[in-house]
């Protein structure tokens, strides 16, 4: 990460790119079972028999053994029940979260650093049965004719589910999960026709849907922060998310605890509905009056915290009432000093999937490649993917001042079976000067020219609708 010398610790970098064992055949019996969902499980065929057979096998030295042992049974009959979907959603789910944590495991190897574990907080109440009862049906309906059957009918059977589900606080995060499910698979209709299909994100949608259609699991999911944090809070850099309907802006940062004890990673997120005509840099005026950190992030700022409410995997749950904006903070400064003593969080349950590794690191005296499809960093002789196509377009980072820096912000992540870096921030030199350019450096406004014109343009689609929905609600 940083040479010894300058208070960092270095990247085992080779650890990296060393195999883990039991890694790819875990993955194996996850994809085995994800094309059976590609066909259906109404009546499997014989290669989805043997898939269901060896998701069974991979998990055969677990609690979980008997009841996939018999929901694979039944299902190769084409018998099975809903408890016996859960039971294969719980296996496939089981064996992601084995690859997050070897993953994860090792990356704390190769950078040193500590994770905290943490009790898991007593789930709530449970939702309303009914409504995880009807989720559940029309999601086993969905397995039943596999993504090659699904149809426009079958599909709008979720909306009236999720209109139902929305008002209630506890059942909003499996709503907003199966919105943006079957608007995807909507999109798709009718499945026949499909020459190319997301087998492992559909698949991954399904099973994280049905398992939170289980009580004790959408209880926890709805579970309050777990305790507060006081003292000083110090952004990395600014993760954008976009969708076609919805953006996310995650803040990754270093909190320092006011009572002196060990600081830590965190993160701090805010998601928003937006209209598909609201693109790029757009999106800041959506997500800025929900979260003054954005604004901090944006301008190089440290926020103080009181009381901020926290859970244990180290999310901060916003609010501004416990914030004030403090003194100019430095990300690269940060990320030289107080990044490698940080102390990680551990991961939900149901979070422990390799698609949520996202690790921040610090980068220096690497070499940048470019001559093949994607760039790549080389660091103490092993190369490293750099994922320049996760880079937001809403921020002035782009794949140019990656390519010619030599200091890097970024989230290790793991992809098509190898670890990468997705820049938040690097360090480069224009007109021999060196400057720090962030992908969320407009997250607070911008005066930069090509900033402020997709601004204007946004705030003008903004405006024509919001005339428009008045005029709506008028009539």
């Amino acid at each position: 990460m940083v040479p010894a010398d300058q208070g960092g610790g270095l990247m085992r970098a080779d650890l990296l790119a060393e195999p883990i064992a039991g890694l790819d055949e875990a993955l194996a019996a996850v994809d085995a079972f994800d094309r059976t969902l590609v066909g259906g499980l109404l009546r499997p065929q014989p290669a989805h028999a043997a898939a269901l057979t060896e998701l069974a096998g991979a998990v055969a030295g677990t609690p979980l053994a008997s009841r996939v042992a018999e929901a694979a049974e039944k299902a190769v009959a084409g018998a099975a029940s809903e408890d016996h979907f859960v039971a294969l959603a719980a296996a496939r789910t089981a064996l992601l979260g084995s690859v997050h944590d070897a993953l994860t495991a090792r990356v704390d190897e190769a950078t040193g650093r500590t994770r905290i574990e943490e009790a898991a907080p007593e789930p709530g109440e449970p939702p309303t049965a009914n409504l995880l009862a009807a989720a559940r049906s029309w999601l086993c309906d969905l397995a039943r004719a596999g993504w090659q059957g699904i149809d426009h009918d079958l599909v709008s059977g979720s909306a009236q589910v999720v209109f139902a589900m929305l008002p209630d606080p506890a059942l909003r995060r499996l709503a907003t999960l199966l919105d943006g499910f079957a608007a995807e698979l909507a999109a798709s209709c009718p499945g026949a026709t499909l020459e190319r299909i997301p087998v492992r994100r559909w698949a991954d949608l399904w099973s994280r849907a049905i398992l939170l259609t289980q009580p004790r699991a959408a209880a926890t999911a709805a579970a309050p922060a777990t305790g507060t944090a006081t003292g000083r809070l110090l952004p990395l850099g600014v993760d954008v998310h976009e969708h076609a309907t919805a953006a996310q802006a995650q803040v990754h940062a270093v909190f320092e605890p006011a009572d002196g004890t060990t600081p830590r990673l965190v993160r701090a997120s805010v998601s928003v509905p937006k209209p598909d005509t609201v693109v790029g840099a757009g999106v800041w005026q959506l997500l800025r009056p929900h979260m003054s950190l954005l604004a901090a992030a944006g301008e190089g700022r440290s926020m103080d915290l009181t009381d901020m409410p926290i859970t244990v995997e180290g999310d901060l749950i916003w609010s501004d009432e416990h914030a004030r904006l403090g003194a100019p903070a430095d990300a690269f400064a940060t990320a030289r000093v107080a990044l490698p003593g940080a102390d990680a969080a551990a991961t939900a349950p149901l979070d422990r999937h390799p698609a949520h590794i996202a690790i921040p690191v610090f980068l220096e005296g690497y070499a940048v490649h470019t001559d093949d499809a994607a760039p790549t960093f080389t660091v103490a002789g092993h190369r490293l993917a750099v994922r320049t196509d996760r880079v937001p377009t809403a921020g002035p980072l782009t794949p140019e001042a990656v390519a010619t820096s030599g200091a890097c912000i970024g989230l290790l992540r793991w992809d098509g079976g190898t670890f990468g870096i997705q820049p938040l921030a690097v360090e480069t030199t224009v007109k021999n000067k060196t400057v720090a350019i962030h992908a969320g450096a407009w997250a607070g406004g911008t005066t930069d020219k090509q900033g402020v014109k997709a601004e204007k343009a946004a705030t003008d689609a903004v405006a024509v609708l919001r005339e428009r929905a008045g005029k709506l609600l008028r009539k």
